[in-house]
Order: C-alpha cells, then sequence, then structure tokens
C-alpha cells in the first residue's frame, strides 16, 4: 500500500512540458533582468511613473542590451537543460503524453455546474465543465525502465486500462518488458531507449544462473532454461551465438557444440574440445549430452547435500549446455531418422533445467516439423533476429500474440520474449569491428587448461 507508485498523471499535465519550459525560463529571464535595472527599480517613485517615462526607458540602449543578455543567458541554459538533462526532459513529455491519451480518448468523467455572471440580477448564469473523476496513473523512471501504474477500479474504462500495451509502446517510442496484476494496480514496465541499453561483449557476464545480455535484460537460464534462437542470413545470429560462447567460457560450464553446415561455429574445433560436424558426431554428441544428464540427475540424489527441490548449483556442480546451430538444417539432412534426436531433446528440454543441461538451439525459422510436440513451448527465452515474415514471427512467439514488429536497419536487432509472454525490442551485444573470436576464445581455453595445474602444483607444495 505504502510503494512509491510514481508522479501522479493529471489533467492538467496536458501541457506540462510547455509550463515547465516556460517557467523555468520565466525566472531565469528576471533573475538576469533584475540586477540591470535594481537601482532604478530601487529609485523609481512607482506613484508618479507614467506610461510616457515606461516606454521611453524601453527605447533606451541599455534595456535592449540587457535584454539580449537575459535571451542568450535563457537559450544556453534551455541548450544545456536540453543535453545534459534529456532523460527528465523526456519524462515531462512521457507524463505529458500519458495525459493527453485519457483526455483524446475520453477516459473520464466531467460534471456541468452553474456560474453566474457580473451582474446578477441579469440571466446570464451559463454552464461550466468540471472534471469529476480522472483516472489514477502514476509514471517513475528507474534503472532504465518505465514503471507506469494504472489503478483499477471496475470502472467503464477498466478494459481500455488493461489494455494499453500498444499505445504505451507506440506513443512512448518504448518497449513492454513486463505486465504485473496487483491488487487493484497493473504495471505496465517498459524499456527506455532501448538502443541505449546495449552494451559491448566485455560486458556479456554469466553468473549465478543468469546471462547479462543488455543493461536491464538477462537470460535467468536456472529458472526458464533453454534459448531458441531465429534469424535470417545477416541478422547477427553467428555473432552473437559466438558472443554467448565466449561469456560462457568464463565459468565453468561445459560446452558442446554442433554446425551441421561446418561454418563458423565449426572453426572453434581447433582450440576446444567437443565441438562437432559431422553427421555420426554430432548423433553421438547428443545421445552423450542425453546420457550425462540421466547421469548426473541420479548421482544429484545420492549426493550427501542433496535437498528436494533445490538444483545443481546448489551442490556446486557445473553447467551443461548443448549449443547447435542451424538445427532445422540439421533435421533435414537426417529424414527419417530425425524421430529419435527430436526424442532426445524432448527429454532434454524437459528434465534438464534441475540437473544443470541446457539447450541453445539456433534455426532460420522454427518450423513446427521439427519443433512440434510441444518442444518449442519449453524454450523460455526466445530472440528472433533480422527481418522475419508474420509467419515467422508466429512460429517464434505464437500466432495470437499481439505485437506490431517493426523492422529497422540495424544488424543484430530482434525481438525478444525473456519468458514472461511479452515481446520487447531487443539488441544483441556490439561486437568491435576486427574482433577474433578464435584468439579470445583460445586464451580462455589455455587459462581454464593451466588453472588445474596450477592448483594440483600448489597442492602439492603444500603437503
Amino acid at each position: 500500500m505504502f510503494k512509491y507508485k510514481g508522479k501522479k498523471i493529471r489533467a492538467s499535465d496536458k501541457n506540462l512540458s510547455y509550463h515547465y519550459v516556460s517557467s523555468i525560463l520565466g525566472i531565469i529571464f528576471v533573475l538576469i533582468m533584475v540586477p540591470f535595472h535594481f537601482p532604478t527599480i530601487m529609485k523609481a517613485d512607482w506613484a508618479d511613473v507614467s506610461i510616457d517615462d515606461i516606454v521611453l526607458k524601453l527605447q533606451t540602449p541599455y534595456f535592449w542590451a540587457s535584454v539580449i543578455t537575459a535571451l542568450f543567458v535563457c537559450s544556453f541554459s534551455a541548450y544545456l537543460y536540453y543535453h545534459y538533462q534529456f532523460d527528465k526532459f523526456k519524462q515531462l513529455q512521457h507524463r505529458q503524453k500519458l495525459a493527453r491519451m485519457i483526455l483524446q480518448n475520453g477516459w473520464y468523467e466531467k460534471s456541468e455546474t452553474q456560474t453566474e455572471g457580473f451582474f446578477k440580477d441579469l440571466p446570464q448564469s451559463k454552464a461550466k465543465e468540471k472534471i469529476s473523476y480522472f483516472p489514477k496513473m502514476y509514471y517513475y523512471l528507474k534503472d532504465g525502465l518505465i514503471h507506469i501504474n494504472v489503478e483499477i477500479t471496475l470502472s467503464k474504462y477498466q478494459d481500455q486500462l488493461l489494455q494499453l500495451e500498444k499505445k504505451l509502446e507506440t506513443g512512448l517510442y518504448c518497449e513492454l518488458v513486463d505486465k504485473i496484476l496487483k491488487d487493484s494496480y497493473v504495471e505496465y514496465v517498459l524499456l527506455y531507449d532501448t538502443i541505449a541499453n546495449r552494451i559491448g561483449i566485455n560486458d556479456v557476464v554469466a553468473e549465478t544462473g543468469r546471462l547479462k545480455l543488455m543493461k536491464s535484460l538477462y537470460w535467468d537460464y536456472d529458472s526458464l532454461p533453454h534459448m531458441l534462437i531465429a534469424g535470417g542470413t545477416g541478422g547477427g545470429k553467428t555473432y552473437y551465438i559466438l558472443t554467448i560462447i565466449e561469456a560462457l567460457l568464463h565459468t565453468n560450464a561445459n560446452l558442446y557444440i554442433l554446425d551441421p553446415k561446418n561454418s563458423d561455429l565449426a572453426d572453434l574445433a581447433t582450440i576446444m574440445p567437443n565441438v562437432y560436424y559431422k553427421k555420426e558426431e554430432m548423433l553421438d554428441c547428443i545421445n552423450r549430452f542425453y546420457d550425462e544428464m540421466i547421469a548426473q540427475s541420479e548421482t544429484m540424489k545420492l549426493h550427501p547435500n542433496y535437498k528436494t527441490g533445490e538444483n545443481y548449483a546448489y551442490l556446486n556442480l557445473p553447467a551443461n549446455f548443448l549449443i547447435f546451430d542451424e538445427y532445422v538444417a540439421f533435421m533435414d539432412m537426417l529424414g527419417r531418422d530425425s524421430a529419435e534426436v527430436i526424442s532426445k531433446l524432448k527429454q532434454i528440454v524437459m528434465l534438464g533445467r534441475q540437473a544443470g543441461f541446457f539447450l541453445i538451439l539456433a534455426c532460420q525459422r522454427p518450423d513446427a516439423k521439427y519443433l512440434g510436440d510441444g518442444i518449442r513451448d519449453q524454450f523460455n527465452f526466445r530472440v528472433a533476429l533480422g527481418r522475419m515474415s508474420e509467419l515467422g514471427y508466429g512460429m517464434m512467439f505464437g500466432s495470437d500474440v499481439q505485437k506490431q514488429f517493426f523492422l529497422k536497419p540495424v544488424k543484430g536487432r530482434g525481438y525478444v520474449d525473456t519468458g514472461t509472454s511479452v515481446i520487447s525490442e531487443f539488441y544483441t551485444p556490439l561486437v568491435p569491428k576486427g574482433y577474433d573470436f578464435l584468439t579470445e576464445m583460445k586464451k580462455l581455453v589455455h587459462k581454464e587448461q593451466a588453472d588445474p595445474v596450477a592448483d594440483e602444483v600448489q597442492a602439492t607444495d603444500s603437503d
């Protein structure tokens, strides 16, 4: 009840930006003008001042010099405020747009009151409109996220206030990341200035069961396992997968990489183990990954520290990732033999979370032929990169999703569902031009191989 909901949106906020800017600049203008004319103001006998005296004063060069100076200071202050306090100015605009949204859609109630004219004896009374009900709406911006809280009072405008997603996304030019229904309130959470939340490859960190992909966006693979990636050629899919692999190499996770087209991911076989591109080797890898999952699930239950409801991380066991590029192409290659692989993958997505076995599948389009029988629904984190058709978006996020998809010519841009069934704009981590993934990953692999040797030498010395 006492949680901060933000600044209340009022009907008077329809011109908030204009009123705020004009009042601030007006105060600055007066503060600059007063020192110039303070002696004159103090010495003036205001009882004897005439209009002619004021007009004569306005015609002096000294007066216009002070006006020009005050206007210059006001303009410079407005420039500084716009460039260094741009977020605050945008918040004013957002609150103004929210007030206008309610007013222009008529989501308020008004009453009429009779007002009497100046001469009470004459019948000049007229009706004056007054807002009797205005929906309670609150706004605040924190950590790059816009929070809009709307009170639900079972009024005749309740349906409109419960379906504000499209209006907020297009009107505020933000992306909805969550919608939370609370007791008598609904909270809309939007990502403010989405592209500004893009991070570099060095900021992608995997720790405590979550992978940071944007400033305010994470893949919580411990709680919402398995990632599905879709995107055509040139959408940034390969660089995105390589970025994830490099981030996971900083952890103690075990990685298994499959590249049926013998393309970019297959090159990793020169620096790290468990990278396959041949049909038989990939089939063996999938079977081995499945068998290790079953074995670890059984081993966990025999562990002395095992506790019901806890996962692999509670027992300090490493996570395991099967990263599968061009999944649909591989299934087409298998033909009739794909049924067995689909069965194994279905078991992995159903049982892998607690044991720490996760799937990352990438394809150009998630056809239901190889992602049916509920398998696709188990991929809680879904990313669609680059240009995709409406049919492709429907396969990725569901055909009943009410979302307008826009194409922007930015490599690595797409849409994401983090497991909340809310689709928002997404930008993959930035990779510097000329960045050599093989060289950087080779350093990490060699460091990982050297650490156990150093630990063993240290243990021997201590003995």
